[in-house]
């Protein structure tokens, strides 16, 4: 018996001295600590936990915890963060492809989530990400896609809105390169954090803006201060976020631990996003029964007009960078072959929908009762 408690005391030390010390990294993300994309990192920080099994905690941490919102990039390149979260849109500057990675306008190429997430795990997509930040911008870092924050809405105005012409001169915020493409409609364009919308709109700052759309926008207050919502967009119909780690932290988990990860981020997809859509639905019976905002379908014309400036957008911007070419030929490759197949598959999600949920034009539909 004495020797079975010895054999089993040295087989627990073994085991305890080859398990991985436990490991605690600090990670922002660009989010207030109100956004709904911050709880899908919180989410994902605790999976990894629980996945491995206390082997990595993260602290995930909201917008200016450490650095400025849009440094969360940067400062994992150079670790001063261990990881970060946020969307590849914010990257623009530092070469406009970033954009293409965030779910560009149109899908693009008419994808829907699902397919954009084929393209990256089997269109070779994420690999193509990951050599764009570690090759092109010379960064040490690693990513994977995070949050699906969409389809969002085309946003606020104070005014109705019948056409494209109803958009041009209009003072409205819009970020990135979906900016360029407002422009090019005739928007004058404003850039601005979105804490600094509300206040902005009262001074007559602007007279329009895009944010998210339903429970982000309600949680924003943006029905304090318009009260026409305009809905869908195609500008960020399919935009989905993004986390990483710094490269070197990364090598440091084992096999088990990377694939924790893994693991992590595709359950958090599914998860934040199916609680995602019945949080925009409340939101939106709040916007409309309490605070009697009116929401609209936007107007085709307007949709048409925003894809054929973005296609001007990605050619120009095709003609000056290889990588913005490659990938954006590598998205355009892999639709040709999942949309049109999937048109054949697929019944219009409208088909069913509108027998059991007729909706007017410009009205949310209408709940019917149960035979």
């Amino acid at each position: 018996m004495k020797f079975i408690i010895l054999a089993a005391a040295a087989l627990s030390f073994t085991a305890s001295a080859q398990a991985p010390a436990s490991k605690t990294l600090k990670m922002q993300s660009t989010w207030p600590a109100s956004n709904t994309l911050q709880e899908h990192f919180k989410m994902f920080a605790e999976r990894v936990d629980k996945l491995t099994q206390g082997g990595i905690k993260i602290e995930a941490m909201p917008a200016g915890q450490i650095v400025p919102p849009f440094e969360v990039l940067d400062a994992t390149n150079k670790k001063v963060l261990d990881g970060w979260h946020a969307i590849s849109y914010y990257w623009v500057g530092k070469n406009p492809a970033a954009a293409l990675f965030a779910g560009p306008p149109g899908g693009p190429f008419g994808m829907d989530h699902m397919d954009w997430l084929g393209w990256l795990y089997v269109g070779g997509g994420l690999q193509m990400w990951r050599d764009f930040y570690q090759n092109d911008l010379k960064l040490n870092v690693i990513v994977w896609p995070a949050h699906p924050s969409s389809p969002q809405a085309f946003g606020w105005f104070k005014k109705p809105l019948r056409s494209v012409a109803d958009i041009k001169g209009l003072k409205c915020r819009q970020t990135g390169l979906n900016a360029e493409v407002y422009a090019r409609m005739g928007m004058s364009v404003v850039n601005m954090a979105g804490g600094e919308i509300v206040p902005a709109a009262q001074r007559g700052v602007i007279d329009c803006a895009e944010w998210v759309g339903g429970v982000e926008d309600l949680r924003l207050g943006l029905h304090s201060v318009f009260k026409y919502h305009y809905t869908p967009g195609m500008h960020e119909n399919n935009s989905v976020g993004e986390l990483g780690f710094n490269l070197d932290v990364w090598k440091t988990f084992t096999p088990a631990q990377q694939d924790a990860v893994n693991s992590a981020v595709k359950d958090t997809f599914i998860t934040w996003l199916t609680k995602w859509q019945k949080d925009n639905a409340e939101a939106i019976e709040e916007l409309v029964q309490k605070h009697g905002v009116q929401i609209r379908r936007t107007p085709p014309d307007i949709l048409i007009a925003s894809l054929k400036a973005w296609d001007e957008v990605a050619k120009e911007n095709s003609a000056k960078s290889p990588t913005f070419k490659k990938v954006y030929e590598s998205q355009r490759e892999y639709a040709a072959k999942v949309v049109p197949a999937k048109r054949y598959m697929f019944p219009p999600y409208s088909f069913a929908a509108n027998y059991y949920w007729p909706q007017e034009d410009n009205k949310p539909a209408a709940k019917k009762p149960a035979p």
